[in-house]
């Protein structure tokens, strides 16, 4: 029978770099993946490193701001592990406010506030009316690269990555947690959910903590990418609590998103992302004449109250990680650091507490 130190369920990024984090530090690790590796909320998510957002939870920062610090160690690793290139496509975001209002009273802490000027000199052609505008220095990336490099690193790293199999029943005793697939059994030490969207969904895998409890459901996000016009170029995150655009350096420009609950829907509406273009044409008016030449939706996970599940779950062997909503590109290299540390034994790098699984279990009816 198959044995490892810690079966993770779920090959999106936060299961893959929790994955790379155990496995350099000597722990055997098994990713299984119900379809193809970073192909579901990790492919479809913009790419923005937005600690700095002034719309984000506070409860957030610390979180963060750490995952900010490893970002740098982090890519250069899989950039190592993978041989793929990883490049950051923007350095700076400027976020505006909603229309007609003034921006959130923490927001001079986050950025430098900039009058309509300078916006529009930073991003020609702004309509900056009945808004104000904070400049924050904001990387971008595109998700698509790690796509491409994460699933290589973690197998270079010596993890076991296994794809196109189910997780059908998860049995923890005092002992081992017995990982029964559809292609046959697993024992190990400890049991990590990461199925994000699809995390209530693993029979047996959270304990006495139902998905009821912690509430993670898919969050439906559409976005479209466009194609400039010849001349026309967006050197910088455009964003505002509508809306935002993403620029990835070769004329394409990436728009979004949608928050629906609709189920496990994924099907891209057309109107949705004419919707989308003409909302964001509003914000910066040269983007009219540019082109849609691709349109789609992923599931983000959401937890009752919005905030990320990272901990044990009524079991000390059995553990989760999820419920990263907008953020888990960000937040995947810190939430890899404090699984690491917590699955060793070891203090967390900031608190977590906030995130833990039992928060809930006050409000189980």
């Amino acid at each position: 029978m198959e044995t490892a130190d810690v079966v993770i369920a779920g090959g999106g990024i936060i299961g893959l770099s929790v994955a790379l984090e155990l496995a350099e530090n000597g722990m055997r690790v098994t990713v299984l993946e119900r379809g193809r590796a970073m192909s579901e909320a990790s492919w479809a998510a913009a790419g923005m490193l937005a600690a700095h957002d002034p719309e984000n939870p506070g409860i957030l920062q610390a979180l963060s701001e750490l995952s900010l610090s490893l970002y740098p160690a982090y890519t250069g690793r899989l950039e190592a592990l993978s041989k793929q290139s990883i490049s950051l496509r923007t350095r700076f975001a400027l976020q505006g406010s909603r229309a007609g209002e003034r921006l959130p009273a923490n927001a001079e802490t986050l950025g430098r506030i900039i009058d309509e000027s300078e916006a529009r000199s930073i991003v020609p052609g702004l309509n900056t009316d009945n808004r104000e505008f904070l400049l924050l220095l904001e990387d971008s990336l595109d998700p698509r690269d790690l796509c491409a490099a994460l699933p290589k690193a973690v197998v270079a790293a010596g993890v076991n990555l296994r794809e196109e199999i189910t997780v059908n029943r998860v049995n923890a005793s005092a002992q081992d947690v017995r990982v029964e697939t559809s292609d046959g059994v697993i024992l190990t030490a400890a049991f990590l959910n990461c199925c994000g969207a699809w995390a209530g969904s693993v029979p047996g895998a959270t304990g006495d903590l139902s998905s009821e409890r912690f509430g993670i459901e898919p969050r439906k996000g559409q976005l479209v990418t466009v194609m400039l016009d010849k001349g026309v170029s967006l050197g910088a995150v455009l964003r505002t609590p509508e809306t935002y655009l993403v620029p990835r350096g070769d004329g394409r420009v990436v728009i979004g998103a949608t928050v629906l609950r609709a189920g496990f829907d994924k099907q891209a509406d057309s109107e949705v992302a004419r919707t989308l273009v003409a909302e964001a044409a509003e914000l910066w008016p040269p983007l009219a004449a540019s082109h849609i030449v691709d349109t789609w939706a992923g599931l983000r996970p959401g937890s009752r109250d919005g905030l990320p599940v990272m901990g044990c779950c009524g079991n000390s062997r059995l553990w989760m990680a999820t419920g990263h909503f907008r953020n888990g590109i960000l937040l995947a290299p810190a939430t890899a650091r404090i699984l690491g540390e917590m699955l060793t034994g070891k203090a967390t790098s900031v608190a977590v507490d906030c995130f833990a699984p039992e928060r809930f279990a006050a409000t189980q009816g």
